[in-house]
């Protein structure tokens, strides 16, 4: 990742216009997605680790989309899940995950998505997260606010602005994810579950980092939190949630969390609670 004096002799491109480019590329990565849902055939899908899989599909999305975030910013450099590009000494980095949720994908479970950010050093500049099951583009530029487009009827795209809900720790609705690395993190997840189930709204799983943290921007969830996961499942959901007022850190309750491998992300009245949690646990 980018070190941060270098940050001053960056240039980039107007942020609203270009996230809308980044729309555009994510929408028709999951156009691809839901075609080939229709006649998925789970004996092309490979084992990258134990209960961690990966298909053509996710690998055909990746190439889309690196191809075309390619053409729109040929200085940027990717951090890519399947490592079909990579990056040197480029100040400007694309964080791409073609499939978030191969799992559900692959059970024809939503939700799944595609993610990909733009970052430079330890900023988040842009986020697109599309939801390929409800048709949903969930975005955020920095200092632009959130945002969620989705068809009509008549399949005119429409936006709304996204803020986080307002839910105090005993209404709340969370999420709690179960990450691949299950030796490591299964003491965590049953304390968390053993701390909170009963004290809290109620308890989630989505399957996808991404929708997770979409979710908690639009006020469905009220937070989310997960361990063991890479820099593409969470970091354009990171900036939608910021963008929509909540708060994102690690589980220690650090701000710099883009080069960790832990988030929780909450609509900033219950982190507190759930850091306190955390300490005991992680």
């Amino acid at each position: 990742m980018l070190k941060e004096e270098d940050n001053a002799t960056i240039r980039v491109p107007d942020l609203a216009s270009l996230t809308a480019s980044v729309c555009s590329i994510a929408r028709r990565a999951g156009d691809y997605i839901r075609q080939e849902r229709a006649g998925f055939s789970v004996e092309r899908v490979e084992r990258k680790h134990a209960h961690d899989y990966v298909s053509y599909v996710d690998k055909g999305s990746e190439r889309m989309i690196v191809d075309a975030l390619r053409a729109l910013l040929p200085e940027a450099g990717f951090i890519t899940e399947e490592g079909s590009a990579t990056h040197s000494d480029e100040q400007l980095l694309w964080v791409v995950d073609p499939l978030d949720g191969t799992t559900n994908f692959i059970h024809g479970f939503a939700p799944y998505a595609v993610s990909i950010a733009l970052v430079r050093g330890r900023e988040i500049l842009v986020g697109v997260v599309y939801e390929v099951c409800a048709d949903e583009c969930f975005y955020a530029w920095q200092g632009g606010g959130a945002h969620l487009s989705h068809p009509s009827a008549e399949g005119i795209l429409h936006s709304r602005r996204l803020h986080v809900g307002n839910s105090d720790i005993g209404d709340a609705l969370l999420c709690l994810q179960l990450p691949y690395n299950s030796d490591a993190y299964r003491p965590v997840i049953l304390r968390l579950i053993s701390e909170l189930y009963g004290r809290v709204g109620s308890i989630r799983m989505t399957g996808s980092a991404a929708m997770a943290l979409c979710y908690v921007a639009a006020g469905r969830l009220d937070g989310y939190a997960e361990r063991y996961i890479g820099q593409w499942d969470f970091m354009a959901g990171a900036l939608i949630v910021q963008e929509a007022g909540g708060r994102v850190t690690d589980y220690a309750g650090n701000t710099d969390f883009i080069q960790g491998d832990s988030i929780l992300a909450t609509n900033g009245r219950v982190h507190q609670p759930l850091l306190e949690v955390l300490s005991g646990v992680s």
